[in-house]
């Protein structure tokens, strides 16, 4: 299977806030099933398991995906975890996401993919691109894709611009001016124990 695309309000309330997966906010404050309210003591594989199902159904990647994520992660210099933090929040549509032309990740991906975003003047539509400082993101020269991140832009998924980004509202461009610092992942995470998730699989 291929992305998510079932109920995302379920995942929410099983996996805590995800801002990248949904901008709604679940009415009952226990997981869902049967015996949400009265969940017997995790093991330690379970709270390690939960939070890698928090990456992957935040930053919208397969299990395919991220392994090769914590891969090249462990190639890079420094923390693993941070390093795999780094890869998930530079994709392109995560970069559209935090710049405010997406609602949430989902929405990002379908614009990207659509073809309304160019890098550097032209179009890409792979989401999982790799934006490295200095690159131009802006929205394609069209109607139809001006219109969208308008709409977009009146009700932005995260309020706060991260540091390394910037963003006119007038032209719709924006930079990226570095790598992301680890304290505006928006996303509450222990990426510690994503890594030793990994440790014996990967």
């Amino acid at each position: 299977m291929a992305r998510y695309r079932g109920p995302r309000l379920r995942v929410v309330r099983r996996l805590g806030d995800l801002p990248g997966l949904s901008r709604k906010t679940p009415r009952r404050a226990y997981p869902p099933g049967q015996h949400g309210q009265n969940r017997r003591k995790r093991s330690e594989y379970a709270i390690r398991l939960e939070e890698k199902q928090k990456l992957r159904y935040n930053y919208g990647v397969t299990e395919k995906q991220l392994i090769r994520y914590v891969r090249k992660a462990r190639r890079a210099t420094g923390s693993t975890g941070q390093a795999l933090l780094q890869l998930l929040e530079m994709r392109l549509d995560n970069t559209v996401f935090r710049m405010g032309m997406g609602g949430t990740i989902p929405a990002a991906r379908q614009l990207v993919s659509h073809g309304h975003v160019t890098v550097n003047g032209t179009v890409v539509n792979i989401p999982s691109y790799q934006c490295r400082p200095g690159d131009v993101i802006a929205v394609r020269n069209r109607d139809q894709s001006r219109r969208l991140v308008e709409r977009n832009l009146e009700f932005p998924g995260l309020a706060n611009l991260p540091s390394h980004l910037e963003f006119d509202k007038n032209t719709f461009t924006g930079k990226v001016n570095g790598i992301i610092d680890r304290e505006w992942v928006a996303l509450q995470i222990n990426e510690l124990l994503v890594v030793e998730y990994y440790s014996r699989k990967v």
